[in-house]
């Protein structure tokens, strides 16, 4: 089985593209379309291949994706460390007032609902 991997290139039509931290911009006096040739150019000739274009908003700007033979990148990105859950504040103890969700999915006004102390 074929294994890809994959270059995603922000592009910006009025003279910016970005890939993984690279910018390049355009040259004085260099029309949109020659930037835009240049860049996917400077791409392909890496062995790159360009197989999806996805526009964004605002129009000038989309995701270019290209893809190449390879072993592709399954690592997964980096995690922050998990939060720890800090104990609500009633009202009084130097904490606004915390709504509390009813089990029916609505809200309970403060100070009419359970708090827990830990």
């Amino acid at each position: 089985m074929a294994s890809w991997e994959y270059k995603v290139v922000y592009m910006d039509f009025r003279g910016r593209a970005s890939a993984e931290g690279a910018e390049t911009f355009i040259a004085k006096e260099e029309r949109r379309s020659a930037f835009a040739r240049r860049v996917m150019n400077q791409i392909g000739a890496e062995g790159w291949e360009l197989v999806s274009v996805q526009p964004l908003w605002p129009a000038e700007t989309s995701y270019l994706v290209f893809k190449r033979a390879g072993t592709g990148d399954f690592s997964a990105p980096a995690t922050k460390p998990e939060a720890t859950p800090q104990p609500e504040t009633p009202a009084g103890e130097g904490g606004a007032p915390t709504q509390h969700l009813s089990p029916e999915g609505g809200a309970t006004p403060p100070g009419q609902g359970p708090v827990t102390h830990l």
